[in-house]
């Protein structure tokens, strides 16, 4: 299985310092910085675009970007967010008609390709050939469009099914995550964790990241020793 990647929820931050809060996070432990893009079309919401992340990436060097794109029409925005710096584009299923032609202008763009699910999608709509030709696959826990929500526990079986399919992708989990949830998602498979107000609404930020990276370290090794029994 690929490593544990801990990506905080960037939303969860203090936009008025959103840099020194990414630079926090990354000294924190945390390996990438999870950006949502939300359009007010897609979803209700409205959040940053691609002139905040060419601000975060210039003054953060370095920072892989997790773009989370809750967007209609995410082909339009893919050199925005390229040219912004982003390193990762995850675009939701829901949102294109042409997905696999979508991965390969991500790709074209040197970034990876990220495919996201919305809680009432099944694991099914993400076929063999779109699967294996993303980089990341998405399973959202809560509703797409705004923080703060209640984890979903029956999206978890479709982390299951994934990592069955996919063994060797990267797959995250996104909303409602954080130190009391994560074990049913790192035991599923999970091995890209997003949490936002758990981490960034801590005292202890760094113990919250080294907390879900450890949980999803202790089930991969309890899922590679099943797998040698």
């Amino acid at each position: 299985m690929p490593r544990a990647i801990i990506s905080p929820s960037v939303l969860a931050s203090d936009f008025g310092q959103l840099t020194a809060e990414c630079t926090r996070m990354i000294k924190g432990g945390a390996e990438w910085l999870h950006m949502d893009v939300m359009d007010g079309h897609f979803v209700p919401n409205i959040t940053m675009g691609a002139p905040v992340l060419a601000c975060v990436s210039k003054g953060v060097p370095g920072i892989f970007m997790d773009c989370h794109m809750m967007v209609a029409q995410p082909e339009k925005w893919v050199n925005d967010i390229a040219d912004a710096g982003g390193s990762l584009y995850c675009f939701h299923l829901e949102a294109t008609s042409d997905p696999l032609a979508l991965i390969a202008q991500i790709h074209a763009r040197n970034m990876k390709a990220g495919v996201a699910i919305s809680p009432d999608t099944p694991s099914t709509a993400i076929s063999d050939p779109l699967g294996n030709a993303a980089d990341m696959l998405l399973v959202m826990t809560v509703y797409p469009g705004r923080g703060g929500q209640k984890f979903l526990d029956r999206c978890v079986p479709k982390v299951s099914d994934l990592r069955k399919r996919f063994p060797t992708k990267d797959i995250e989990v996104d909303g409602g995550v954080g130190p009391k949830t994560i074990a049913p998602c790192a035991d599923a498979g999970s091995n890209v964790i997003v949490a936002g107000t758990a981490i960034f609404g801590a005292e202890n930020p760094e113990q919250v990241i080294a907390t879900l990276k450890s949980t999803v370290d202790a089930a991969q090794a309890k899922i590679a020793q099943a797998s040698l029994n």
